[in-house]
């Protein structure tokens, strides 16, 4: 009897820890300006909003640890975008960051589901993402700025869904799946280039001193993305690493250019 007890509160437990992170829409919507539910999530976000919301500026974070406060960094970068630009510029926490849910996305640092920026579920759901901010804000325009895993994300979500944005900063990112990856039902924009439009504007950035996508990742993969025919541009950043890449004078530069180009 007293097993079968213990089996039982275990199993409320459970429930009540798979539960504890579900967030439906009506709470979402309860929580106030700073969230949105997409995809089946309820995502915190940070906006600063523009002269228009015509054209939009959305940041999307690299890996980090579950549970990390990703838009206290995020936040920052967002706000100085939006400064620069004078456009509506939004910072999002993926699923498992800040106080975004998991009901059924896994954070990007999740270790029982690898490889997360690289699963076709991911992008797509990043796609409905932006989908829902760019019905939000009732803009007709999206520039996309992508940090690690973020890049990843966002360059492949442009050959599956090519109208969806028309300029995209890529930083530190990688773009073609590693040797050990294939055959493993993952996808890279590399798999799917074809499908990017002509005329979306692409912004590769590196640093000199990337340790975890390394120049060359980015620099032949720019090669490719200009045979293709891609409307690309290349930015090096001297000395600089992997954190913070995205968010150097010279990275808000380049990103101001494309967008008044």
């Amino acid at each position: 009897m007293k097993n079968i007890l213990l089996i039982f509160v275990s199993f409320i437990l459970l429930s009540f820890s798979l539960d504890a992170n579900m967030i439906d829409e009506n709470k979402c919507k309860s929580m106030g300006k700073n969230f949105i539910f997409a995809g089946g999530e309820c995502l915190e976000i940070r906006a600063f909003e523009g002269d228009s919301n015509e054209h939009i500026i959305i940041v999307v974070h690299g890996t980090w640890d579950e549970g990390s406060n990703v838009l206290g960094r995020y936040a920052p970068f967002a706000e100085t975008m939006n400064m620069n630009s004078d456009l509506t510029t939004i910072a999002i926490a993926l699923p498992g960051y800040s106080k975004s849910s998991m009901n059924k996305i896994k954070s990007l640092a999740n270790k029982k589901v690898k490889n997360q920026a690289m699963r076709k579920e991911y992008v797509l759901f990043l796609g409905e993402v932006i989908e829902s901010l760019k019905k939000k804000y009732k803009a007709k325009k999206i520039t996309y700025i992508g940090h690690s895993a973020g890049s990843i994300l966002g360059a492949t979500l442009t050959g599956l869904k090519p109208e969806l944005i028309q300029n995209i900063a890529l930083v530190g990112g990688r773009y073609e799946l590693r040797k050990e990856n294939r055959n493993k039902g993952l996808i890279s924009f590399s798999d799917v280039i074809d499908g990017a439009s002509k005329d979306t504007k692409y912004l590769f950035i590196y640093g000199t001193k990337d340790k975890i996508s390394k120049p060359k990742v980015t620099t032949e993969f720019f090669k490719k993305a200009k045979q293709k025919g891609l409307n690309a541009k290349l930015v090096k950043i001297e000395g600089a690493g992997h954190i913070d890449l995205d968010m150097t004078d010279e990275s808000v530069e380049a990103i101001i250019e494309m967008i008044e180009e």
